[in-house]
């Protein structure tokens, strides 16, 4: 199935998530170089990246949605979209909580709390990115009208390289 929403023949469900997953991840790498440095500026840095994260999060899970509503009932693909996009509320909240604990802080240095949650919405991502994946590499949501919404996962048919 095509996207249903798109942007110079494009889906913009898939131009726009490269923003919050980049943000997000980048988020973490500041919190990281934080602890290595001691230098707070990694911790300002972060608190608005993932500011920044969410806010792209959120528009584009409003073309997810969009994208998802017009998945066919009772196919994989639709199951998959289900737990891509819940996933990724998730991750979500969990960057949304990080952020609030840093709101008082000074420098917005991360707690301990904080930190954690954002690994956690980090390895979450990988997950929640691999099901985007499989959706649209493997299924072909939002390429092709043509898609076999049903195909088995690709982990399933082993590793290939080349054609």
């Amino acid at each position: 199935m095509e996207s249903r929403a798109k942007a110079a023949g494009h889906p913009i469900h898939q131009q726009l998530i490269v923003f919050p997953l980049g943000l997000l991840s980048t988020a973490v790498i500041f919190d990281v170089l934080r602890l290595i440095t001691g230098d707070d500026r990694y911790a300002t840095a972060s608190f608005f990246v993932i500011a920044a994260g969410l806010i792209g999060g959120v528009v584009a899970a409003v073309f997810g949605l969009i994208d998802y509503l017009a998945i066919p009932a009772g196919t994989r693909a639709k199951r998959i979209g289900l737990l891509h996009g819940a996933g990724n509320g998730v991750v979500t909240v969990l960057f949304a909580l990080s952020w609030f604990l840093r709101l008082g802080a000074t420098d917005n240095v991360p707690g301990a709390g904080a930190f954690i949650l954002g690994l956690l919405g980090l390895a979450l991502s990988g997950v929640t990115g691999w099901l985007g994946g499989e959706l649209v590499d493997r299924l072909g949501v939002g390429v092709d009208d043509g898609a076999n919404l049903d195909l088995p996962a690709s982990y399933q048919t082993g590793i290939r390289f080349g054609s």
